[in-house]
């Protein structure tokens, strides 16, 4: 009976060390908020097909993320009223205050840096996009060829979604000791199994070797 729990602890054991080591795999991506009342909600429709009325917010973020579930909202003041204060309402136009969130250094791909965070008011015709209100003040706009929006104020200067490891170290331009590639030693670290694992199961084979020890001694006794 011993021996069968210290073998299940140890399949317990090896099963959450491994679950451990994986890295969870990300996008590398421009997301696009609408302003709700005072929260971000992430948009049902893509910049080219949504139609925002005068005196709407709306975001884009850069960061990596799963899923629209974890992404991440765009940072910084999302009021109307302040964006827009210096840009008058006109007649034949709308105006739409937007907030770019270029992201941080550990979203950014290799060899970029994120611009730092800003936003706009756009003024554009009453039946305009986003898409329209963001290229009156963010160009130069990269698309793909499946329209999905990969660059703004030409940021990033190349890249459109592609798929990183969430764990992904920072900008390698942050750390001027940072070199292209990892050392064999640094690279075995990252993707093999931690020290503290092995270190576990030889944990678990002494307490199972211990406990063996102790169910023979009690046979011994009895006999």
């Amino acid at each position: 009976m011993t021996r069968r729990v210290v073998l299940l602890f140890l399949a317990a054991f090896l099963l959450t060390g491994t679950a451990g080591q994986a890295q969870a795999a990300g996008y590398r991506y421009w997301s696009f908020w609408e302003r709700d009342g005072d929260r971000w909600v992430y948009a049902t429709q893509g910049p080219s097909l949504a139609r925002p009325s005068d005196g709407d917010v709306q975001g884009f973020r850069f960061a990596v993320s799963e899923n629209s579930g974890d992404a991440a909202q765009p940072r910084g003041a999302a009021d109307f009223a302040s964006i827009c204060a210096k840009t008058p309402a006109e007649d034949g136009s709308k105006r739409v205050a937007l907030v770019l969130d270029f992201g941080t250094a550990s979203d950014a791909p290799s060899g970029e840096t994120p611009p730092a965070p800003r936003t706009a008011c756009a003024r554009v015709s009453p039946d305009a996009t986003t898409a329209d209100a963001l290229a009156a003040v963010a160009d130069p706009l990269r698309y793909d060829t499946n329209a999905l929006l990969c660059g703004i104020a030409g940021y990033p200067r190349s890249g459109c979604g592609e798929q990183v490891s969430q764990k992904e170290d920072a900008n390698p331009q942050e750390d001027s000791t940072a070199t292209a590639a990892p050392d064999r030693e640094s690279a075995q670290d990252d993707s093999g199994p931690s020290a503290g694992l092995y270190a576990g199961i030889a944990l678990v084979a002494a307490l199972a070797g211990a406990a063996a020890w102790q169910a023979r001694r009690r046979r011994n006794a009895t006999d």
